[in-house]
């Protein structure tokens, strides 16, 4: 799949999916939005469950495109000193020699991204001391896992590029992935989604979105019959 690299507003890269005509990140700053929803809103919340005793912190990522949620996730594991397990599904994995192009180690002022894109798929790939990486070439339709999670990042494309992934069946399947209390937050907060969310068993939570973006979700999982 074609892509074509776009500097946002912030400063960071994101890439325009040229097939779909969708970008991986806000035009209006990639970075911003990526640590305002996944991690200010996602990870830290689950953070505050943590527990030795009850292993890393488990985080699901639903489309792993440009490797940033990935990235943020480990640098904030590792300023933590909280483990983390991440599993990430992605149908169409960006080429290695896009990703290398990305300035994200540079705007972060991090290095070894490249650990991130060049790790296998399909196997867990311990990362550093406080971070693992378990990539799936899939979709998120034919994946399954026993694994029960402690945040869902929902980074799919726009519902009118993919509205096959918004649906109340794949928030039931993913559902099923999810611990008691565990939340999902996604940059999406149309009617419809939030509707299809509720009948999943999730409560829905609106917050400030990040930039232009009036509103983003985070959702609490607290049904496990669905």
């Amino acid at each position: 799949m074609t892509t074509q690299l776009v500097v946002t507003a912030d400063g960071s890269h994101t890439l325009l999916n040229e097939a779909l005509n969708v970008h991986y990140h806000s035009i209006h700053g990639a970075l911003q939005e990526s640590l305002h929803i996944f991690i200010d809103l996602g990870l830290k919340e689950a953070f505050k469950q943590y527990t030795p005793q009850n292993g890393p912190i488990l985080v699901f990522e639903m489309g792993f495109g440009t490797g940033l949620n990935a990235f943020l996730t480990w640098l904030e594991a590792e300023k933590s000193h909280i483990p983390v397990h991440y599993v990430a599904v992605e149908a169409f994995p960006v080429a290695i020699q896009q990703q290398q192009l990305l300035n994200y180690e540079g705007v972060l002022n991090a290095a070894h991204f490249s650990q991130l894109f060049e790790a296998p798929w399909g196997e867990a790939v311990q990362i550093s001391p406080f971070f693992s990486l378990e990539k799936h070439h899939t979709t998120l339709q034919a994946f399954q896992t026993t694994w029960r999670f402690d945040a869902v990042y929902y980074d799919a494309f726009a519902p009118s590029a993919q509205p096959e992934l918004w649906t109340q069946d794949i928030f039931e399947k993913l559902a099923q992935w999810l611990k008691q209390g565990s939340n999902l937050t996604t940059y999406c907060s149309k009617g419809y989604v939030q509707r299809n969310l509720k009948a999943a068993g999730f409560e829905i939570q609106k917050h400030p979105g990040p930039g232009r973006k009036r509103e983003v979700l985070r959702a609490i999982f607290s049904d496990f019959q669905v």
